[in-house]
């Protein structure tokens, strides 16, 4: 299992998300699972350049696959949410992400990510999404070199 995937468990077989009452308790505790997570990808961006980082065992075809469905999408740019999250938008990501149900672990777990590659985890430049969208998204971004920053950054504070 991928570091990443580390930090979430199992969904239990039984679980009906679309019958399941809303729970204060559940509720923080994704919240706090979608933290953990942004906070070991930061501090991974940190230690190794994004562009020689890899997310997964299939990258290569996670970003191949990306290019296909959404020919449209640049990774350097800033993610319109309301494009994201509107009906079609939906249905795009619905139907990329379901091709990796069996062969990504925790593939819809709820996970953060920013808004742009040129900013930090903050409450304004940030968007709750399923984890395969993440992967999408940051393996993009890391092929294009965008996320080399954050190592620069902070490989240039300890010196």
């Amino acid at each position: 299992m991928d570091e990443l995937g580390q930090l979430s468990g199992p969904i239990p077989a039984n679980f009906d998300a679309e019958n399941a009452p809303n729970n204060e308790d559940i509720e923080k505790q994704f919240s706090v699972k979608a933290v953990q997570h942004l906070e070991t990808y930061w501090a991974i961006l940190e230690k190794v350049p994004g562009s020689k980082l890899r997310l997964t065992k299939i990258d290569d075809e996670i970003m191949e696959h990306l290019k296909r469905d959404f020919p449209e999408f640049d990774p350097a740019e800033t993610i319109n949410e309301d494009e994201l999250k509107s009906k079609a938008g939906k249905e795009r990501w619905r139907k990329f992400m379901m091709a990796y149900e069996k062969r990504v672990d925790d593939y819809n777990f709820g996970t953060i990510v920013r808004t742009s590659p040129k900013v930090e985890y903050e409450e304004h430049t940030t968007i709750f999404v399923p984890r395969m969208q993440f992967y999408a998204i940051e393996i993009a971004r890391n092929r294009a070199g965008l996320n080399d920053w954050i190592h620069e950054k902070a490989s240039g504070a300890k010196k």
